[in-house]
């Protein structure tokens, strides 16, 4: 199978209980299950680092055994996705957290930071494997079975990093001369992700500044309870009152934070994950565009016959195969991550809407019990007045 090709066909065992769960979005039977948790801090004389436990639980045939469990750390996973973009350079690869997401002087390896750094991990190999091309790449096969040793020995493999360097810069020389010869569909594609991007960021920016508002109102309310039970000791004759406001507002804080939670598990990592994809899609679009360019340059010289012109005309056949593979790989995927978008932004944010509702009616229905009980205790002390 060429390696930007797809095949929509996924070996399975039918014995296999695994096979048995199958998704309601996935005409495929789901083969492969991967966990990321239990991170443990690593301290040596050099550096300090993570790494983190990978279950890996699989019917397939290509496996050597059903369940494998290895540890990796951050550099593991950055090494995984720089081999899927260098064996499939135009399609959607997964987007991994940044390597810090906390800036200023803040404990780098703090708890908060590590869960979410393992969630987004998470996320990320089981993105990949719901992919179904990346699913079958052979390197990932090995990031998720090789044992530390025979890992570390894979991963010295490839060029160094001078030559990287050398084919990047080559690859921004060739990626701009692609733009100029960029199919109209591929203009309409990266306009797309422009737009997209520019729309993305925003409503992260815009989530991450609700959030934390919401988290400076809420420690403003947990000082605003106790006062009301201190005020309380001072006014026999408001006592009650005063101490039933504490407990509403005790009520309202316990909400604020059950919706805080669900705000940063249900749409803050939605919502920043495809700001990094509209980031990894415009690096697509730039490798695209280097195939493309590579075809071109090869064209040009022909017209001018500037080389041997059979061995360019066999050049140019094969890099016309390669554009060819390479445009409908990012055709197809390009279709795939949409759908994939839509799903999850509108899920995401759909998820969000329900959660406001509810977290305001349980706030509406405190207060409005608080009015109730005080307007009884007015009509009490009124016909208590007139006996």
């Amino acid at each position: 199978m060429d390696m930007n090709s797809f095949s929509p066909l996924m070996p399975t065992s039918p014995l296999s209980m695994i096979n048995q769960v199958k998704f309601e979005d996935e005409p495929d039977l789901k083969d492969l299950f991967i966990t990321v948790d239990e991170p443990e801090s690593h301290v040596t004389t050099i550096e300090t680092f993570i790494t983190y436990r990978i279950i890996t639980k699989t019917s397939r045939g290509e496996f050597d055994s059903s369940e494998f469990e290895v540890r990796r750390r951050y550099q593991d996973f950055l090494w995984l996705k720089e081999k899927l973009e260098e064996a499939h350079p135009t399609l959607v690869i997964p987007p991994l957290p940044e390597k810090f997401i906390v800036k200023g002087m803040v404990e780098r390896f703090n708890d908060d930071f590590i869960e979410t750094r393992r969630k987004a991990l998470h996320r990320f190999l089981n993105r990949v494997a719901d992919h179904p091309t990346l699913t079958f790449n052979e390197d990932f096969k090995i990031f998720l079975t090789a044992q530390a040793w025979e890992f570390s020995s894979h991963k010295k493999q490839g060029p160094g990093l001078l030559s990287r360097m050398g084919q990047s810069v080559r690859a921004v020389a060739l990626s701009m001369r692609g733009v100029k010869s960029r199919p109209e569909e591929f203009m309409e594609m990266n306009n797309f992700i422009e737009i997209f991007s520019q729309k993305i960021n925003l409503i992260d920016k815009i989530s991450q500044r609700i959030y934390k508002e919401e988290r400076e109102y809420l420690d403003e309310m947990k000082e605003y309870g106790p006062i009301h039970i201190l005020w309380s000791a001072s006014e026999e004759d408001l006592a009650d009152t005063l101490k039933s406001v504490a407990s509403c507002i005790d009520k309202c804080c316990k909400a604020t934070e059950k919706w805080m939670s669900g705000f940063s598990e249900a749409l803050l990592p939605v919502v920043h994950e495809y700001v990094l994809y509209s980031e990894m899609l415009m690096a697509v679009m730039k490798r695209r565009d280097q195939i493309q360019a590579e075809l071109d340059s090869k064209v040009e010289a022909l017209t001018s016959k500037k080389a041997d012109t059979d061995l360019l005309t066999e050049e140019i056949g094969k890099l016309e195969d390669k554009v060819e593979c390479a445009n409908n790989a990012l055709k197809a995927d390009w279709e795939r991550w949409k759908q994939n978008m839509q799903n999850d932004i509108k899920s995401a944010f759909t998820n969000m809407a329900e959660e406001n509702i509810l977290y305001y009616e349980q706030c509406l229905a405190t207060w409005e019990s608080f009015l109730t009980s005080q307007t009884d205790l007015h009509l009490e002390e009124a016909s208590e007045d007139k006996l």
